[in-house]
C-alpha cells in the first residue's frame, strides 16, 4: 500500500518589544507572516517606537483512514521561530484523540496517529498546541487550534434497511406494476469520490420481476401472471457502490413476493349427469346427496350459489348452497309418491357470487349439470280421503244409529285391505263404535248434549295384511240441541209485600234459564197455574223479554191473618216440542215504613210490639203456676228428698234463658224435634245432673206457633212409656236475655230451710203488683 507522508512548516514569527507602552489590542492572521506597527509614547524621549510579532501559521491536516503500514503514521510538525534547537521549549498538543490517538514529541513538535482510524466512526479531529519555555513555564506563543481531516476509502458495503422483504400484487397485474421499494445505504463519504453511489440489480426472480438500478423500486415484468399456476415468488437484489463498477462492494437481500388472488376463474362441475335416489316416503327436507362445481379461486372469489334452472322435479326438489364447504345440498321439497312419478330430472346451476368486472371476458362465471332422482317404493299406510271429519248428530239419536262414514285406502299398488277402529284412549265411555269393515261410525249409548256437547274421538285404519301399517284421523262429532229440558227459574225467588201496599204494585221481577240452547235464541212465557189463574192477592205480567213482574192485586196485606204466600208460576219455551215447568215464588208479608223499606216480617213481631212474647207469656204464666203451690206449703222443704220418693214430685231442667230478646237461648227446634233425644232420655222424677248446652236457635218465621209446641210437648209427656206412674209437672222454662225479672224459679234452692224473700217483686212494676201482695206480705193458708 502506497505510504503517504504529510509535512507542515510552522514559522512562528517574533518580534522584539522595545516600546515602553503597548497597544491594547494585537492582530492575528492565518495568511503569509506579516509585521503590525505599533506606536507609542516613551516616556523619556516620547521615541516612536515599532514592535514586529510572529504567530502561527496552520493548515488542516489530511490522513487516511484504515492505515495499516508497520510504523505509525506521521501526521506533521509543529515549530517556532523561537525554537533555537537548544531543548528550551516543549511542544504540548491536547484536544480530540490527544495522546491517545495523536501523540507529538514534545521535542520536535512531530506529529503520529498512534492507532488506526475509521472515518465511519469519526471524521474530523480538533486539536489545540501551545510551546512553553521549560525553564520559566510560559507560553512562548499563544496556543492555537487545527484541524485533523481523514480521508475516506471505500471500505463499507451497502447495507440493505432489510435482512427480508415480504410484500403482494394482484395476479393478472399488468407489465410495470409496482410491487415494493427496496433500500440500500453505503457508511463511506458520498462527498468523496463514488465509494457511497450506489446501484441496484436484480440476481434472481427474472423474466417475472425487475428493479430500478436508481430507486431499488421492484416492478412485474410479464403480463397475466397466474396465481393458480404460481402463487410464490422469491427476488434476490443486490446494491453495490462504486457506481456499480468493478471493485466495488456489494449487498443483497430477500424480497418474497405472492401473488394474491383475484375471481379470473369460473366454477365448473367435474361431471355432467348426477343420480340419486329417494324413498317416497321422505319427508320434505330430506337432504337426498350433495355436488360440488370447482372453482380454484380463493375466499369469496370461490363462493357459488346453487340453483334449480329447470327440469320436471324443479317443484318437487330444492337445492341449498353449503356455504362451509361450497357444495349444493339437493332436498326434498314436497312428499314424493312412486304411484305417481318414479323419475325426475332436474338442471342444477352453480354461478359466483363476485363477480369482477375487469375479467367478464373471461367467459360466463357459470356451469350446469343434470341431476336424476329416481323414487323407490315402500309400503305405505292407509291415507284417509279428508285430513279430519266433522259428524253432527241430534242428541236424541237412537242407540246403533249410523252418524258417519270414514274413508281410507292403501295408496301402494297392491292395495291391501284395510280395517277400521275407534282409539279407546279417546272414547273411555264407548259411546261411539265402528265397522271394521266400511268405517261406519254408529252409537252405542245415548247423548246428552248438555252434558257434552262435543266428542273428538281417533279413528284407526290398518292394513290387514300389515297391520304395522296404519294411520289416524280425528273425528269431531258435535252434538246437536233437542228441547228435551224446561226452563226454570235462574234463582231460587222470595221476596216480601208490604202490609200497606197497594193494587197494581211490582214486588219482584223473575227470569228464567233452559239448559237448551236453541238455533233462534231463548224465548219464555210466564203465567199462573190454572187454579190460581185469577189470583185474588197477586198478578203476573209477562215483559216480552224472558222476564215477568208480580204485581199485588189488592190494597193492604195482613199479616197477622196471612204471613206468607206461595204463588206457583209456569214458564213455557218456544222451542219444539214445549217444554214448560212450574216455580213456586214464596212472598212474605212483612212491615214497612212509609218509603216502603222493610221493617220487620215475623209473626211474633206484633207481640212483641206490645210488650212480651207468647213463648215468654206462657212460661211467666206456668211460673206463677208453680209459685201458688209452693205458697200453699205451711212447711217449706224440699220438693225431691231422696231420687227414690215415689210422691207427686215437680222436675226441673233447670234451663234458663235471658229474656224475651236473647236469640241465643235454648233451641225450641230442638224440643220442637221428639227423635232429637230419644237415645237420651233422663228421668223426669229426679234433678237432671247436667244441664243442657244451649243452641243457637233457628230464626222465629220458621219457627212454629208456640202454642202448638206446648200441645205436642204435651202430647209426647202422655204417650211416652217411660214417664212415672203418677201425675208429674214438666217444665220448659223459656227465656230470652235482658229480662228485668231475671228467673223466676224457686226450684233450684231446694235445701233452703228460710223463706224466699220476695220484696223485689214490687220493683218489677205495675204489671207484677199482684205477686208482690201475694208473697211479700205474711204466710196465709
Amino acid at each position: 500500500m502506497m505510504r503517504t507522508y504529510s509535512f507542515l512548516t510552522v514559522l512562528l514569527w517574533s518580534c522584539m518589544l522595545h516600546a515602553v507602552h503597548m497597544m491594547p489590542s494585537q492582530k492575528r492572521t492565518n495568511k503569509h507572516s506579516q509585521s503590525e506597527r505599533i506606536t507609542g509614547l516613551s516616556g523619556n524621549d516620547g521615541e516612536t517606537l515599532h514592535r514586529t510579532k510572529r504567530g502561527w501559521m496552520w493548515n488542516q491536516f489530511f490522513l487516511l483512514e484504515e492505515y495499516t503500514g508497520p510504523d505509525t503514521q506521521y501526521v506533521g510538525k509543529l515549530h517556532t521561530d523561537q525554537d533555537k534547537g537548544d531543548g528550551n521549549l516543549k511542544y504540548i498538543l491536547t484536544g480530540d484523540g490527544a495522546g491517545s490517538l495523536f501523540i507529538i514529541d514534545e521535542n520536535t513538535g512531530d506529529i503520529h496517529a498512534a492507532k488506526k482510524l475509521d472515518r465511519e466512526e469519526k471524521s474530523l479531529y480538533v486539536l489545540r498546541a501551545k510551546a512553553i519555555d521549560r525553564k520559566t513555564g510560559r507560553q512562548v506563543e499563544p496556543e492555537s487550534e487545527f484541524i485533523i481531516k481523514i480521508h475516506d476509502i471505500n471500505d463499507n458495503e451497502p447495507k440493505f434497511t432489510k435482512d427480508m422483504y415480504t410484500a403482494s400484487i394482484p395476479e393478472m397485474s399488468g407489465v410495470g406494476t409496482s410491487v415494493i421499494q427496496v433500500t440500500a445505504t453505503d457508511a463511506d463519504d458520498a462527498n468523496y469520490g463514488n465509494s457511497a453511489k450506489v446501484v441496484y440489480s436484480i440476481l434472481q426472480g427474472q423474466p417475472y420481476f425487475s428493479v430500478d438500478p436508481e430507486t431499488g423500486i421492484i416492478k412485474t415484468a410479464l403480463p397475466d401472471m397466474s396465481r393458480e399456476n404460481r402463487e410464490q415468488y422469491q427476488v434476490v437484489i443486490q446494491a453495490k457502490d462504486m457506481g456499480g463498477q468493478m471493485g466495488g462492494l456489494s449487498g443483497t437481500t430477500t424480497v418474497n413476493i405472492t401473488l394474491t388472488d383475484v375471481n379470473d376463474n369460473p366454477p365448473r362441475f367435474p361431471q355432467s349427469t348426477y343420480q340419486f335416489s329417494s324413498p317416497e316416503s321422505a319427508p320434505p327436507g330430506t337432504p337426498l346427496g350433495r355436488i360440488k362445481a370447482n372453482d380454484p379461486d380463493l375466499g369469496e372469489n370461490a363462493e357459488i350459489e346453487y340453483s334449480i334452472s329447470n327440469g320436471d322435479g324443479s317443484d318437487m326438489f330444492d337445492i341449498i348452497t353449503d356455504k362451509d364447504t361450497q357444495e349444493g345440498i339437493i332436498t326434498v321439497k314436497k312428499q314424493l309418491d312412486f304411484e305417481n312419478k318414479m323419475l325426475y330430472t332436474l338442471r342444477v346451476e352453480a354461478t359466483n357470487t363476485h363477480l369482477d368486472p375487469r375479467f367478464l371476458q373471461l367467459g360466463p362465471f357459470k356451469d350446469t349439470a343434470l341431476v336424476k332422482i329416481s323414487v323407490e317404493d315402500i309400503d305405505e299406510p292407509p291415507v284417509f280421503n279428508r285430513p279430519s271429519y266433522l259428524i253432527e248428530v241430534d242428541e236424541d239419536a237412537k242407540e246403533g244409529s249410523i252418524i258417519g262414514q270414514v274413508v281410507a285406502q292403501d295408496p301402494d299398488v297392491t292395495k291391501n285391505t284395510i280395517k277400521y277402529s275407534v282409539d279407546r284412549h279417546t272414547d273411555l265411555d264407548r259411546i261411539f263404535n265402528i265397522y271394521s269393515g266400511n268405517g261406519s261410525l254408529f252409537i252405542s249409548k245415548p247423548l246428552d248434549r248438555e252434558e257434552t256437547p262435543w266428542h273428538n274421538i281417533t279413528v284407526i285404519a290398518t292394513e290387514i295384511n300389515n297391520p304395522k301399517q296404519s294411520s289416524q284421523i280425528p273425528v269431531f262429532i258435535r252434538i246437536l240441541d233437542i228441547n228435551d229440558h224446561a226452563p226454570e227459574f235462574a234463582k231460587y225467588y222470595e221476596t216480601f209485600v208490604c202490609e200497606n201496599a197497594k193494587a197494581g204494585q211490582l214486588i219482584q221481577t223473575v227470569s228464567a234459564v233452559d239448559k237448551d240452547e236453541p238455533p233462534r235464541g231463548h224465548k219464555f212465557f210466564f203465567e199462573l197455574v190454572p187454579e190460581f189463574a185469577v189470583h185474588p192477592n197477586f198478578s203476573i205480567v209477562d215483559n216480552k223479554d224472558n222476564t215477568a213482574g208480580i204485581m199485588t192485586r189488592r190494597n193492604g196485606y195482613s199479616r197477622s191473618k196471612t204471613s206468607t204466600y206461595l204463588l206457583p208460576v209456569i214458564i213455557f219455551d218456544n222451542d219444539y216440542p214445549i217444554q214448560s215447568s212450574t216455580g213456586t215464588l214464596t212472598i212474605r208479608v212483612c212491615a214497612c215504613d212509609s218509603r216502603g223499606n222493610m221493617q220487620s216480617c215475623n209473626a211474633e213481631a206484633l207481640l212483641l210490639s206490645a210488650g212480651l212474647s207468647t213463648g215468654a207469656l206462657v212460661a211467666i204464666f206456668l211460673c206463677i203456676i208453680i209459685l201458688l203451690a209452693l205458697k200453699r206449703q205451711r212447711k217449706k222443704e224440699p220438693l225431691i228428698i231422696s231420687k227414690d220418693d215415689v210422691r207427686d214430685n215437680i222436675v226441673t231442667y233447670n234451663d234458663e234463658g235471658g229474656g224475651e230478646e236473647d236469640t241465643q237461648a235454648f233451641d225450641i227446634g230442638t224440643l220442637r224435634n221428639p227423635e232429637a233425644r230419644e237415645e237420651s232420655k233422663m228421668r223426669r222424677d229426679v234433678i237432671p245432673e247436667t244441664i243442657f248446652q244451649i243452641r243457637r236457635t233457628t230464626p222465629l218465621w220458621e219457627n212454629i206457633d208456640v202454642q202448638d209446641f206446648i200441645h205436642r210437648r204435651l202430647k209426647e209427656n202422655d204417650s211416652d212409656p217411660a214417664a212415672p206412674p203418677y201425675d208429674s209437672l214438666a217444665t220448659y222454662a223459656y227465656e230470652g236475655n235482658d229480662s228485668i225479672a231475671n228467673s223466676l224459679s224457686s226450684l233450684e234452692s231446694l235445701t233452703t230451710d228460710g223463706n224466699q224473700d220476695y220484696d223485689y217483686l214490687s220493683d218489677w212494676g205495675p204489671r207484677f203488683k199482684k205477686l208482690a201482695d201475694m208473697y211479700g206480705g205474711e204466710d196465709s193458708d
